[in-house]
């Protein structure tokens, strides 16, 4: 059995910035960058709302996946070839596209994610179950720029990013990373989830399930917050609230207190009142065809679209112009 390598592309200091958080928090509406959701706790919470009746976007793409995975992994090798790379981006616990691996059978798989540790034990539970292929894991924050190494990968890449993480930039970012990812597909392809618009009653549902898993995930960010930035919020003195805005076609989740509160850290502090807010996370939700013309202003060519009967979610693949 192959060991599966890992490597670390900043040092965790320059991932978790102190100067980042604090600038935040101390903007006059406070906000926190989802990327500081995933410790390894918050990666778990994750996984665990995947798996909630109310959260669409993940059976929903996996369904997609599942019946039309084949079609997809012959699109891109007519295109590719069959000898490439597979990068997956935001990859937490590697189950996404290791449901991929028979249908595309990439070369070598590429885990890329900001919470190492998590990454680390799940591309290690992945190599076990595929002793032959060659895997890395790398700890790697791609928000602010997709800049991968020549000498990560050989390419052509198939750059693969599920879940509609994609909906936590704003459109111009948003349009940034994907042209990004144009230039490390390397002349492959771009495999990209998209959850589309729809109901605000099924989209605030899925932001804010009756077991109160989702809450537990915002509020986890403010643990970790104080590990990282020596902050001493009282977890009890705040609460989660999701709303959908659909002037900007985003779902927006917040932390509003409950009381008035003071948070205190080295050198500082910030004063809170009842009922104000901090800004966590943006999900943007897109109709297909702006979605296409997003990926057509990043560099793409080639766009093709599955979504499921109902039209709540998409799967894009792109090819290079």
């Amino acid at each position: 059995m192959r060991t599966p390598r890992f490597i670390q592309l900043q040092p965790i200091d320059d991932t978790l910035r102190l100067d980042d958080v604090l600038a935040g928090l101390m903007q006059p509406v406070a906000s926190v960058s989802p990327k500081y959701f995933y410790d390894v706790l918050g990666s778990r919470l994750f996984e665990a709302i995947t798996a909630l009746d109310e959260y669409y976007p993940t059976r929903t793409e996996a369904a997609i996946f599942a019946a039309r995975a084949h079609d997809m992994a012959q699109r891109f090798r007519a295109h590719a070839g069959t000898a490439f790379d597979l990068i997956d981006l935001g990859a937490g616990s590697c189950a996404k596209a290791a449901a991929l691996f028979d249908a595309f059978a990439p070369r070598r798989y590429v885990a890329i994610d900001i919470s190492a540790e998590f990454l680390r034990q799940s591309i290690e539970c992945l190599q076990r179950a595929h002793p032959a292929m060659d895997m890395l894991g790398v700890g790697c924050d791609f928000s602010a720029c997709l800049d991968l190494p020549d000498t990560l990968y050989e390419g052509p890449a198939l750059v693969f990013y599920p879940g509609s993480s994609i909906g936590n930039f704003a459109p111009s970012d948003a349009r940034r990373l994907l042209a990004e990812a144009c230039a490390a597909t390397r002349g492959g392809g771009l495999l990209i989830g998209v959850d589309l618009v729809k109901d605000t009653a099924e989209l605030e549902a899925a932001y804010d399930d009756a077991l109160g898993v989702t809450a537990a995930f915002n509020l986890n960010v403010l643990r970790h917050l104080n590990r990282v930035a020596g902050t001493d919020f009282d977890v009890s003195g705040w609460r989660h609230v999701a709303r959908f805005d659909g002037a900007a076609s985003r779902i927006e989740m917040h932390l509003e207190a409950r009381r008035a509160v003071t948070v205190r850290w080295s050198g500082g502090e910030r004063r809170f009142a009842e009922g104000e807010r901090i800004h966590t996370e943006n999900s943007y939700k897109w109709t297909s065809i702006a979605f296409e013309t997003l990926l057509r202003e990043a560099g793409f060519g080639e766009v093709s679209c599955w979504m499921d009967a109902q039209v709540r979610f998409g799967v894009f693949l792109a090819l290079p112009a």
